[in-house]
């Protein structure tokens, strides 16, 4: 067999597909006509040999309760040892419907009502919500965005945070969504020092690991042998290969009894199997994906450049932060004297562009929009354009 998904120029017309992109703009408040450029997954066939496995599990007729083999693992370890230089075990490994799930169920699993997690503003906005609407209390250590377009870790706010506040539980982001920074080892060390020094457990989303353009993604739990031992390491084939809807995820927990109190809570919430085409789907992409998966990250690259360009020739008063990982374009308006409100009215009514609002990743995200450039590049310039007409 050959690859035949290599075409990311080619447009796909996911509308009329139950997609939550496309179809739902009604239904989230949005007009019919917008560009949606917000949820992240990817506007790219996936490759063609998980196509192929998918459609020939399908023509077996049977889809009843399943469960992974041996083979499921090696696939799933030989992914994370080839590319991330991260060794796993197999008892290690539990399977959930999602990421966001397995954040929810750590919560559970480690924290009381009226517990503290910290995270660190702007994040990814489930991290807040699962914390919240699990009787939690939300602290972040807010990120500080510098002259250099990065953002940087507060370690000494982060500390401060970590006493006051008392916290059981961290959520690392990592690489971060929605600002783009693939932490260095020494920052990992640094915040995992930490946490080691005030007991607290790391449950690390790693889900856009496989997206890093500049530096090196570090697998928080690989750093240190105490890393292992207060680690969640939350991962997933739906970023690399658009395999969101196949809802599975891959969650690495080494210490035994962090594991037994992640699996009570599983069972507590009723789940005890993931999707078989989920599973057929992780296999084939981890073990058949390889050529697909380097042309695609190619193409988001260049996707990543034409933007930045874009930004800085064509959109007075506007930045684009460093991206050095995931696909999540960061872009800061608050240099075109629009407030927050005016700036996403423009967006959605004049640009007739659905973007992401920069208030819902938290705190600092006020005059920022993030947008998705994992798409067709004539679809990324017609995005951009669009957004150059609504500010003239």
């Amino acid at each position: 067999m050959t690859e035949r998904n290599l075409d990311f120029d080619r447009v796909v017309n996911r509308k009329n597909t139950m997609c939550i992109k496309y179809d739902f703009a009604r239904e989230y408040g949005m007009p019919e006509d917008v560009l949606p450029l917000w949820v992240a997954d990817m506007d790219f066939k996936t490759s063609s040999y998980v196509e192929d496995a998918l459609a020939n599990w399908a023509g077996k007729g049977i889809f009843g309760y399943s469960d992974t083999k041996t083979s499921y693992f090696y696939a799933v370890r030989d992914w994370m040892q080839n590319h991330h230089d991260f060794e796993i075990k197999e008892d290690w490994l539990i399977k959930t419907p999602g990421v966001v799930f397995a954040l929810a169920t750590a919560v559970r699993a480690y924290t009381e009502p009226g517990d503290s997690v910290l995270l660190q503003y702007p994040v990814y906005h489930p991290f807040s919500k699962v914390i919240q609407d699990n009787g939690r209390k939300v602290v972040s250590s807010d990120l500080v965005y510098g002259e250099d377009g990065s953002y940087h870790i507060d370690f000494r706010d982060f500390e401060e945070k970590l006493v006051t506040s008392k916290a059981k539980l961290f959520f690392l982001c990592s690489p971060h969504n929605p600002v783009g920074r693939v932490w260095t080892e020494e920052e990992l060390l640094q915040l995992g020092d930490l946490c080691i020094k005030y007991n607290v457990i790391v449950v690390s989303d790693e889900i856009h690991q496989d997206f890093v353009f500049k530096g090196k993604h570090s697998v928080f739990a690989g750093l240190r042998e105490e890393h292992l031992k207060l680690s969640i390491t939350c991962t997933s084939p739906s970023k690399t290969f658009n395999l969101a809807g196949m809802q599975l995820s891959n969650i690495f927990i080494p210490d035994e009894e962090l594991r037994k109190n992640f699996l009570l809570q599983l069972n507590v919430a009723g789940i005890s199997h993931v999707g078989i085409m989920g599973i057929v789907a992780c296999e084939a992409a981890y073990r058949y994906g390889e050529e697909w998966y380097r042309a695609m990250l190619s193409y988001v690259r260049n996707n990543i450049e034409t933007t930045r360009k874009f930004v800085g020739e064509e959109l007075p008063g506007v930045r684009m932060a460093n991206l050095e990982g995931t696909y999540l374009a960061w872009l800061d308006f608050n240099g075109t004297g629009l407030d927050a409100q005016e700036l996403n009215q423009r967006m959605i009514h004049r640009a007739k562009l659905w973007l992401n609002e920069g208030k819902i990743f938290g705190e600092g995200g006020q005059g920022f929009e993030r947008i998705n450039v994992a798409c067709s590049r004539s679809v990324l310039i017609e995005a951009l354009h669009r957004i150059k007409k609504a500010l003239e």
